[in-house]
């Protein structure tokens, strides 16, 4: 359609995206450093410390949902090719999962504060292996990145290294109140941080400075959503 905007969500968002999105999957990791890995360690560590747990995951999150836009601007970068298109769907479908698994480990820390630990470690054993449609979605977490990490290549979007550390990022565990804290997953993120933060600072200082009013939103919605959380 003539007119039609084929650049959405735009450049300040998509830079966001690659900029924050593995910094805040690295700082949600980092919070929780020390922890195991597994779910009754995980909500034995939120019962110890409920603040520091539930920041971290609240941050992990949201760099969740910022690598959407990320990778939307990594595959306008690459261009319309076949492996570019399913890379990015691939991801994106991948996302979806991460934030449905990052819901339920919400509501498992819920469980620890209205049952205890104990009473809430059994309900989650007792219903991890529980189908739900979104395990549709962990071929999509595994493998996207390196469908992503090879149009990249083939396209020369991206360096061979910044290529390969792409592809790390297949690394990333998957599932429910999962630390995130072991050499690979470590690897994953740090991969992403190569891969993408460049791009990020690069989306940013291209073309002209955002209007003055769109600063202004972007700086009230973080207090805003903050207290809505809150009152939520």
């Amino acid at each position: 359609m003539a007119g039609m905007n084929h650049e959405m969500p735009g450049r300040w968002v998509e830079g966001a995206g690659l900029l924050l999105g593995p910094l805040l999957l690295a700082a949600g990791v980092l919070t929780r450093l020390g922890q195991d890995d597994f779910f009754p360690g995980q909500l034995a560590a939120y019962a110890a410390d409920p603040a520091r747990m539930a920041w971290s995951y609240a941050l992990y999150a949201a760099g969740t949902v910022l690598l959407w836009p990320a990778v939307t601007a990594l595959g306008r970068r690459i261009g319309p090719t076949g492996w570019a298109r399913w890379g990015v769907t691939l991801v994106v479908l991948g996302l979806f999962g991460r934030v449905f698994h990052a819901g339920i480990s919400h509501l498992a820390f819920q469980l620890v504060d209205v049952l205890g630990l104990e009473a809430a470690q059994r309900a989650v054993q007792g219903t991890y292996g529980a189908f739900h449609v979104f395990k549709a979605t962990n071929v999509c977490i595994m493998g996207g990145w390196i469908v992503l990490a090879v149009a990249a290549y083939r396209a020369r979007a991206l360096s061979l290294v910044r290529c390969v550390a792409l592809g790390l990022a297949a690394g990333l565990p998957l599932g429910v109140l999962k630390g995130s804290t072991d050499p690979f997953a470590l690897a994953a993120i740090a991969g992403l941080i190569i891969a993408l933060v460049p791009l990020g600072v690069t989306v940013l200082r291209e073309g002209p400075a955002p209007r003055w009013w769109a600063v202004g939103l972007a700086v009230a919605f973080v207090p805003a959503a903050f207290l809505l959380g809150l009152s939520g």
